[in-house]
């Protein structure tokens, strides 16, 4: 049987990586040296799941579960930019609950035009013409685009209806919705004809609501025995729950009391999302139908039993879908019970987005010192720190250097010094898988080797910074030694050891330096000729 409905998949979503930027130097005629011009990548394209109201099923994603957006494309020359790559949207039905793969909600997605960035794109790499600034007026490098987002999760389709008819297989219920609205399920005469959720709407009065005929259950339904779990899982979102109670069955160990006690002990034990918001089961709104009463031995047993079922303080109904007996009055009994519960919940709006922006004294990263096979080991995580990781080109030695200029600005030597870091300690970057190893070798020119003890920096004692009048004094002395040196050698004048050339007012010294060696290098030959 071909495959037409599917409320479960396994999606494997990647998100398109940035472009990289590029390293271009303008050239022209009689200017060959013209500046950096390189050009920025594209931003890479996001997964986006969003509500369509004309999807139904999941069956699209059953048979293609492998989805990538598009990539951005890189930059070029002459300051020409990288096109951004294509978004992936994809359109889901109203009320699809996403998972992550151990199982926790990422987001659940009600009302119209919701839509939800699952995957986010990957940024593009800055050119050379971004990079420059004053001190770097013609950068050698270009930073990398940003690989994209990579997650699968589970999309799970649970029915937006506002009642649920719920019973054994094949109690009357796909015969009930077709009379109630102009859904056409399948019917006959088999149990489990039913194998995947029908809706339809019923109008009474000025009410309109939706019905849901879901997949009949049986003992064990909350262990996932039969078709239990995909029926419960559409009857979450109900407000109201129609017991649907075969009056004409023939099965032995079947009658009205037995299916009803065995139908609730089952919604007792199974637990919906609690992430939803979700009510258990055992407490939303209980309407009781006695289904098939044109079979006269049927009307007669629901008669019999209605009295019992209306002292537990249920409203109860003995109908006929086939002779369409007491429609009506269940049609306006689900719908007054439906208008008091939207009362009660009120407008479903759009998820709106939040935005939380970072507090002024968060750094962006953390460092910790960790143990390893090999020793020990500080890592470096947060967004920032990773990010420009990626985006460095290790090959370029000039980008190396700019990326350590980005650490450094952003405190991770500081913190490295704090945690106990020493010259030569291996330094980790990111995660375990993608992580950067390398060792480290500070940059810092003034680090904790120059200060004091806590709470103190020599760098800021007064008593290492000299007066006024310290300063005065020692100008002093230095004008007192320089007058000193000047005396010292006019005595050596007048005792005839150098004299002045005429015109000159200050020794000679290379002269006489050059006249010494001269006389030694004569004796040295005339002592050698000897």
């Amino acid at each position: 049987m071909a495959v037409t409905f599917v409320d479960r998949v396994v999606l494997h979503l990647s998100a398109g990586a940035g472009g990289h930027g590029v390293a271009s130097v303008k050239r022209e005629k009689f200017k060959p040296l013209g500046g950096p011009d390189g050009g920025n990548g594209g931003r890479g394209g996001s997964v986006i799941l969003r509500v369509d109201p004309s999807s139904t099923t999941l069956l699209d994603y059953h048979r293609h579960p492998h989805r990538k957006a598009g990539n951005g494309a890189p930059g070029a020359g002459d300051e020409r930019n990288g096109a951004d790559g294509d978004d992936l949207v994809l359109l889901v039905p109203e009320g699809t609950v996403v998972k992550d793969s151990s199982g926790h909600i990422i987001v659940d997605l009600v009302g119209m035009g919701s839509e939800h960035v699952i995957a986010a794109g990957g940024r593009g790499g800055l050119g050379n013409k971004a990079l420059a600034s004053a001190r770097r007026k013609a950068p050698g490098f270009a930073l990398l685009g940003e690989p994209g987002e990579e997650i699968d999760v589970v999309l799970e389709l649970k029915s937006l209806a506002d009642v649920a008819l719920i019973g054994f297989p094949s109690a009357g219920k796909s015969s009930l919705v077709s009379v109630l609205s102009a859904a056409r399920p399948k019917i006959a005469d088999y149990p489990f004809t039913t194998l995947v959720p029908n809706l339809g709407v019923v109008t009474a009065g000025s009410s309109r609501f939706t019905v849901a005929d879901v997949p009949g259950l049986i003992p064990g339904a909350h262990e996932g025995k039969g078709l239990g779990l995909e029926f419960l899982r559409h009857v979450e979102r109900c407000s109201v729950l129609v017991h649907v109670i075969d009056c004409a069955t023939l099965e032995p160990g079947r009658d009205p009391m037995t299916d009803l006690d065995v139908i609730e002990n089952e919604l007792s034990l199974y637990v919906p999302d609690a992430d939803l918001g979700g009510r258990p089961l055992s407490e939303r709104t209980r309407i009781v139908v006695l289904n098939k009463a044109d079979v006269p031995e049927a009307r007669e047993l629901a008669e019999m039993v209605r009295p019992d079922l209306e002292a537990r303080g249920l409203e109860v109904f003995v109908v006929s879908a086939v002779a369409h007996l007491g429609l009506r009055e269940l049609s306006f009994a689900m719908a007054r019970h439906v208008e008091a519960a939207r009362k009660e919940v009120g407008e479903v709006l759009p998820k709106r987005v939040v935005l939380r922006p970072r507090s002024v004294d968060d750094r962006g990263f953390t460092v910790t010192k960790e143990n390893g096979p090999d020793g020990v080991f500080y890592r470096v995580t947060g967004d920032r720190p990773i990010r420009w990781v990626r985006q460095t080109d290790f090959s370029n030695d000039e980008a190396v250097g700019y990326l350590a200029d980005r650490l450094g600005r952003l405190g991770v030597e500081q913190e490295l010094y704090k945690v106990g870091a020493v010259a030569g300690d291996t330094v980790v970057i990111g995660a375990t898988d993608d992580a950067v190893v390398f060792d480290w070798e500070p940059t810092l020119q003034a680090g904790a080797e120059l200060l004091g003890s806590r709470g103190t920096d020599l760098r800021l004692s007064e008593a290492s910074r000299p007066t006024r009048d310290e300063k005065r004094e020692a100008q002093r002395d230095r004008y007192a030694a320089r007058a000193a040196t000047q005396e010292e050698l006019e005595a050596e004048r007048r005792a005839g050891l150098w004299q002045l050339r005429d015109g000159d007012t200050e020794p000679d010294t290379k002269s006489d330096a050059k006249s010494d060696m001269t006389s030694d290098t004569k004796a040295d030959t005339t002592s050698d000729d000897a």
